[in-house]
């Protein structure tokens, strides 16, 4: 008789516990108020009852694909930043555009001899055109970027993500205007844009709609100061529509202090196990969303990207999404060389929130660390690397970079997967290029391969990848040094002295980093220049126009007129005030 009383207690006990965790509603846990500091004991018994569950694997990416996917390097995703500057008059900043934003706008087939058995499988491509202005023949060896990961089968781990979102002053500016410029000019309301902050939060909210149920989510704000405003907690037990309405109410406000911003999202991290954030289990993120305007302190060890640095030794990486077109691009630099970082510019919400739909899972989880790859011939020598932002021409490395993330594949092509060599040929040289690759997994393991690559006589490409990827480059290549050569009537430092002049038609295609003077741009004025094109770069950009049309032609790529549309624009650009500079002008 007391052995079935003891067993009808138990199983009401147990129903009721089961029913109570059934009934457990997730819960608002919010925390910023900008008026109100909450209770400090409420907020504690609400951080007992969020519990932790767990690791599972995220579902996998809704893909039916079979083909495999490829690898991007990690460093600027776009050339929103640059492109929506010309859109609205202003004359862009040095480091908006760059090779590697640029290549992952566009798809690649990356020539795919033979199976890729390894988590990486370059591949190569060669090309030998004549210069369009000089005549010269140039040489250049395409690196295909592969991956033996089907897209049916790529999944992301758990994700632990904390967003630290700005929410200073200067985010109350228009999106399309520059915010240190509204001292000096008078604005009409009517026609302005969404602010910064509305565009960040909605930007948000569309983010926070690819976390899965075992993924983890804290939010930290900043100004002049640092906000906890979510605790780190499982989505699962989070009232997420809740969450997002608190962001959607968000109001800029105070200054920037970039470093507590980061500083207190580091924290979150700290209240979790070793085992809740091993980075064999768990992909650790923050992401940073802000207009960046910083000081540049912040580039010390002690400032952000010292600690981004450091975070990334823990196995804690970061994205920065820039909001705005005053964002200062030329800290994407300094994103390239971080171990697992990446940059994305928001260039309008619908346009963002198809990009997420795309790519978020691809964004948060890098897989291939300390890629370096080494040329070893001596018929050969580097000219120049568009697309790998840490090469070393100097020791003949083709190209050295901390990560590569996975890239989406469509029809066969793969959107970035590429980086373009220029090298020069000695004269008579018939020996081919030796190529050695070496990089490590996220267990820390290395692999080796090598190839010999070579060749052929007369002018050609192997295929239209590499011919895009030329031309992609070339277009880089001018626009960087359009931007160093007009900057300098603007806010920029001027040449050094005792430079020579190296007349326009030839220095317009130079490698930029090759330049004198490209250390002397500066990256910190936060006020607007206006769009200028002198005339020289006018007729440079139509003759360049004319040929970009020819190969996007033969290549057969509508992405392509994403480019010629601002060459276009450049081409037959009318400023209102000439400025009579003569690095503009033809010697």
């Amino acid at each position: 008789m007391k052995l079935f009383v003891f067993l009808i207690v138990a199983i009401v006990t147990l129903s009721g516990m089961s029913q109570n965790k059934k009934d457990q509603k997730p819960i608002d846990d919010w925390e910023y108020n900008s008026t109100i500091i909450q209770n400090a004991t409420k907020l504690h018994m609400m951080r007992k009852m969020v519990t932790s569950a767990m690791p599972a694997p995220a579902p996998m990416l809704k893909s039916l694909s079979n083909a495999n996917i490829g690898f991007a390097t990690g460093g600027a995703k776009d050339s929103n930043n640059f492109d929506d500057n010309i859109k609205n008059g202003y004359l862009p900043k040095l480091k908006s555009i760059t090779y590697e934003g640029v290549f992952y706008q566009h798809y690649f087939d990356t020539d795919k001899k033979s199976p890729c058995e390894n988590l990486f499988c370059p591949s190569y491509s060669t090309a030998a055109t004549q210069n369009l202005f000089s005549g010269e023949k140039e040489y250049y060896l395409s690196v295909g970027l592969n991956s033996n990961i089907k897209a049916s089968d790529f999944k992301r781990k758990v994700l632990n993500l904390v967003v630290v979102l700005d929410i200073s002053g200067s985010m109350s500016s228009p999106f399309t205007s520059y915010y240190y410029d509204r001292k000096n000019k008078t604005t009409n309301k009517e026609n302005e844009t969404k602010s910064k902050m509305q565009i960040a939060n909605i930007s948000l909210v569309n983010m926070l709609k690819h976390l899965y149920p075992k993924d983890s989510l804290g939010i930290v704000l900043f100004d002049n100061n640092a906000y906890l405003a979510k605790p780190l907690h499982k989505v699962a037990q989070t009232d997420m529509d809740a969450i997002k309405k608190h962001i959607l109410e968000l109001k800029a406000r105070g200054g920037t202090n970039w470093s507590k911003g980061y500083k207190k999202g580091l924290t979150l991290f700290d209240k979790l196990s070793n085992a809740q954030k091993d980075p064999l289990k768990y992909e650790n993120r923050i992401i940073f969303i802000t207009d960046a305007m910083p000081n540049q302190g912040e580039l010390s060890k002690e400032g952000l990207f010292g600690m981004v640095d450091k975070a990334s030794k823990m196995g804690i990486y970061t994205t920065f999404i820039g909001v705005g077109i005053d964002f200062n691009s030329n800290l994407i630099d300094r994103v390239s060389k971080t171990k697992g970082a990446n940059y994305y510019g928001v260039h309008s919400i619908d346009d963002f929130k198809k990009r997420l739909d795309d790519e978020f899972d691809f964004m948060v989880t890098p897989l291939v660390f300390d890629l370096s790859l080494s040329l070893q011939s001596q018929g050969y020598n580097i000219e120049a690397i568009y697309g790998s932002p840490q090469a070393n021409l100097s020791t003949n490395r083709v190209m050295y970079i901390n990560t590569l993330f996975p890239s989406q594949n469509k029809e066969s092509k793969t959107k970035g997967s590429i980086v373009i060599v220029k090298v020069s040929k000695q004269a008579n040289s018939k020996e081919n290029l030796q190529l050695k690759v070496s990089y490590k997994d996220r267990n820390n393991k290395t692999y080796h391969s090598s190839k010999s690559v070579y060749f052929k006589e007369g002018f050609y490409f192997q295929n239209t990848s590499i011919q895009k990827g030329i031309l992609l480059s070339q277009y880089v290549t001018l626009m960087q040094n359009w931007l160093i050569d007009t900057r300098k009537s603007c806010n920029d430092t001027p040449s050094p002295a005792n430079q020579t002049l190296i007349p326009l038609m030839q220095r317009c295609m130079i490698y930029p980093p090759k330049r004198p003077e490209y250390k002397y741009i500066k990256t910190w004025e936060r006020s607007s220049c206006p769009l200028q094109v002198m005339k020289g770069y006018q007729n440079i950009f139509t003759l360049f126009k004319r040929k970009f049309k020819d190969q996007m032609q033969i290549i057969g790529d509508k992405s392509l007129q994403k480019e010629f549309d601002i060459l276009e624009k450049l081409s037959h650009y009318n400023q209102k005030e000439t400025n009579h500079d003569d690095w503009q002008t033809e010697r």
